[in-house]
């Protein structure tokens, strides 16, 4: 049973991601029944080295520049909130795709089992890890289960760089579900199957969705074997001969501006492999900007992540 509105504690509806090379923050307030606006951003950046995302090594570097850069993020917000929703790299975490036949009625059953079907899937410790997970799509085969797993240690230190400014993170997400979270508010056709495609320097991640249902995970750093244009080849043949896949409804992609998606060699050859024009992940048509600073072509290509989360905590309070 839920509690009444006034009992029950509101989501934070400032997001803040914590990058390799920057800190993002965005505000947003409801305006009505389904508007929201953004009434602030900001983008900080931080030194080389500060942020180092890795499964089993020290994340958070130099904590304290850290810390500095989302005090100033605040400062250009014009507020210090008190509960934020926190952003962290997709290399910080593993995420695992699990499948049941058969599901048990009890939760902690339930968790035991998922622990116990990803104990070997990273390289420490399941009694180490943070570990939270969300019904995907079902099938006669069975209910699938997103699974994230992280280090808790490594997770602490993000969240101790928040805290350090009088901000609590309530909520955790990594940065490609931000994303995801932003192009299923801003609407349009995602119905069908649909490939989303996160290129940063330090990485990419590729995901497919099946209308909401995350149904394939892949993430590769910098320094892996291979390029972009390889990395979607490979998982264009994966979902072709194991997902049963017809062909991919539309492809959006995160990170890489608009303008580089209709001019880079090896975007135009990649999207000539899928057959299927590359979309820049944006606001919505119910997202309006009421911040000071103007929301940019860059700002976009930078915020969408801290953005997607931001309204999804609006949705939900």
């Amino acid at each position: 049973m839920k509690l009444p509105s006034f009992l029950r504690t509101p989501p934070p509806h400032v997001a803040v991601e914590i990058a390799p090379s920057r800190v993002v923050a965005v505000a947003v307030s409801a305006t009505g029944i389904s508007g929201v606006k953004v009434t602030g951003w900001a983008v900080e950046p931080l030194p080389a080295g500060a942020v180092v995302p890795s499964l089993t090594a020290v994340n958070v570097t130099r904590p304290a520049d850290v810390s500095a850069a989302i005090g100033r993020a605040w400062g250009q917000l014009g507020q210090r909130p008190k509960r934020v929703a926190l952003i962290v790299p997709d290399a910080a975490a593993k995420v695992s795709l699990v499948r049941f036949q058969a599901v048990p009625p009890k939760a902690s059953d339930l968790e035991e089992l998922i622990k116990f079907q990803i104990r070997k899937a990273a390289p420490f410790r399941v009694e180490d890890s943070q570990v939270s997970y969300a019904p995907s799509g079902r099938s006669a085969d069975g209910q699938d289960y997103v699974v994230v797993q992280a280090r808790r240690d490594i997770i602490m230190e993000y969240e101790q760089a928040c805290l350090a400014t009088g901000a609590t993170p309530g909520i955790v997400e990594l940065t490609t579900f931000g994303l995801s979270q932003c192009a299923l508010a801003a609407g349009g056709d995602l119905t069908g199957d649909w490939l989303l495609i996160h290129a940063r320097p330090d990485g990419a991640t590729l995901a497919i969705f099946r209308g909401e249902h995350l149904v394939f995970f892949r993430h590769r750093g910098a320094d892996g074997d291979g390029h972009l244009g390889e990395l979607v080849h490979q998982t264009a043949m994966y979902y072709q001969d194991r997902l049963g896949g017809r062909g991919f409804s539309r492809v959006l992609a995160g990170g890489t501006p608009a303008s580089v998606l209709l001019t880079s060699p090896a975007w135009l050859d990649i999207q000539a492999r899928l057959g299927v024009r590359a979309e820049e992940v944006g606001p919505g048509p119910d997202v309006t900007v009421a911040s000071r600073a103007p929301w940019t072509p860059d700002t976009m290509e930078m915020a969408t992540p801290a953005l997607g989360l931001a309204l999804s905590m609006c949705a939900e309070g």
